[in-house]
């Protein structure tokens, strides 16, 4: 089993060793170290936390360790029980609150479970924040309040319902115009909190909504990756129901996946791209998504005249790269979408929202509106390599062998041809070399991949 620390928080498989496991030990040192940094920065002698779960089952053992070991700091918490990740991200400002955590693995199975760790702005921390927290936690540098100055804990179990008035309030959000294109819609949440927070959203714009797995136990009925493969249920009640759609979320509810009336998946990363074709055209403006996104991005962008960028992969380089290039939307291939208007956090409520007003207004089907779109196909391998190899060495060898094209260092190495790319990036955990392509294919995609194991396979033997 795993135990994964980074600077963006702590995840891993309940159960098992300390140290080797997310344990109950280890939940409660990563909590304090959290708190311990956060009393620091904060300079209060009682901030703030938002808490926040998923519907996994072990949230509520998790949530209570959590909870108790920030209240053994002096630390105020809110608890706002089961939610979503971008409800957690609304609620931190909304109580100007000093920070937040989200309890959740996002896409993980559901033996794993986290900690996502969030600034005053409901924000993921930055690198350097993240590092101070981790060297914390190993160096066990905590100082506990003494029991005339323990923190508290209030319940607020309203802030799914605040999120959604919230959506709905956005300028861009027409209910009204929903409400009368009479959608029929099926969502798979994963029996997660999504089950609570979509069927909501959906009713209050005037939509009939079929619920499937929509109740929140955490016994997750397929792979919780919204993905093709695991979504043949989605599908066929789709085409029973006669809907106009499918929705389908991750338990954590930021990432966001469409399907088509005909039971095909709208594709993940054309999420982005209709929510922002819909966005571009009512404001002008710039878009980013990480270099691993569709090219189609750019497309959409550029046709509403607008300027598209790419950022290394990661929401927190995503965010950083939008206020760079004042983005009115962004996002992640992987069907997150991130609308500044309301927050920077990848938000699967803000998305369906922008899509079905979209939808709405376009008069069309689901996929008419995907053929509406510049079609790409995209292709995503590895390579495995010897632990002695220096990975580096090997993408450098690569970068000079295409240094005639156009090429982006940013986050490993990305060549762009003419019509397709191919991207590069180095595992941080283990000796392997993660290889991204699209092309205006299936095909052409898969072929790009194999002869760039070929090309990498061939730079090793030469010897770098």
């Amino acid at each position: 089993m795993t135990l994964i620390k980074s600077i963006s928080g702590i995840r891993g498989t309940i159960g098992g060793s300390v140290g080797e496991n997310l344990t109950p030990i280890d939940a409660v040192k990563f909590a304090s170290a959290y708190g311990s940094w956060l009393k620091k920065d904060a300079n209060k002698e009682y901030p703030t936390v938002v808490i926040g779960r998923d519907a996994r089952i072990s949230g509520a053992m998790i949530q209570q360790l959590v909870m108790n070991s920030l209240v053994g700091l002096g630390i105020k918490v809110i608890d706002i029980g089961l939610s979503t990740t971008p409800t957690v991200e609304v609620a931190v400002p909304i109580e100007k609150a000093d920070g937040g955590i989200i309890l959740t693995a996002s896409h993980n199975p559901k033996q794993w479970n986290a900690l996502k760790l969030l600034n005053n702005k409901g924000e993921f921390l930055n690198a350097l924040d993240g590092k101070k927290i981790l060297e914390i936690a190993e160096s066990d540098s905590y100082h506990f309040a003494d029991v005339d100055h323990l923190g508290t804990i209030t319940t607020n179990d309203t802030y799914i319902d605040v999120h959604i008035d919230e959506v709905l309030k956005l300028p861009l959000v027409d209910a009204e115009v929903v409400k009368q294109a009479k959608f029929k819609v099926v969502v798979d949440a994963v029996n997660s909190t999504g089950g609570i927070a979509i069927p909501a959203l959906l009713k209050k714009m005037g939509v009939e909504v079929v619920e499937l797995y929509c109740e929140p136990n955490g016994h997750f009925p397929h792979n919780p990756e919204p993905l093709k493969e695991h979504l043949t249920d989605l599908s066929e009640l789709v085409i029973k129901e006669k809907a106009d759609l499918g929705i389908v979320v991750d338990p954590d509810v930021d990432r966001l996946a469409f399907m088509s009336e005909n039971g095909e998946m709208f594709g993940e990363e054309y999420t982005l791209v209709a929510c922002a074709d819909y966005v571009l055209g009512k404001t002008s403006g710039n878009t980013v998504s990480n270099l691993s996104s569709s090219r189609a991005l750019r497309d959409v962008t550029q046709k509403h005249n607008g300027s598209y960028e790419a950022s290394a992969v990661g929401e927190v380089n995503v965010v950083e790269k939008m206020k760079q290039t004042n983005a009115v939307i962004g996002g992640e291939g992987n069907g997150g979408i991130i609308y500044p208007e309301l927050h920077y956090g990848r938000d699967s409520l803000v998305g369906v929202a922008l899509f079905l007003t979209h939808l709405a207004e376009k008069k069309c089907t689901v996929s008419a509106l995907r053929d509406s779109y510049p079609s790409y196909y995209m292709s995503k391998n590895k390579i495995q390599l010897t632990p002695e190899l220096n990975v580096d060495t090997v993408l450098q060898a690569f970068h000079d062998k295409h240094a005639s094209e156009e090429v982006s260092t940013v986050d490993g190495v990305k060549v762009d041809f003419a019509d397709c790319w191919v991207h590069l990036r180095k595992s941080n955990t283990e000796p392997i070399i993660r290889i991204y392509t699209e092309a205006l294919s299936q095909e052409k995609a898969d072929k790009l991949a194999e002869d760039t194991i070929v090309s990498i396979q061939q730079i090793i033997e030469v010897g770098v």
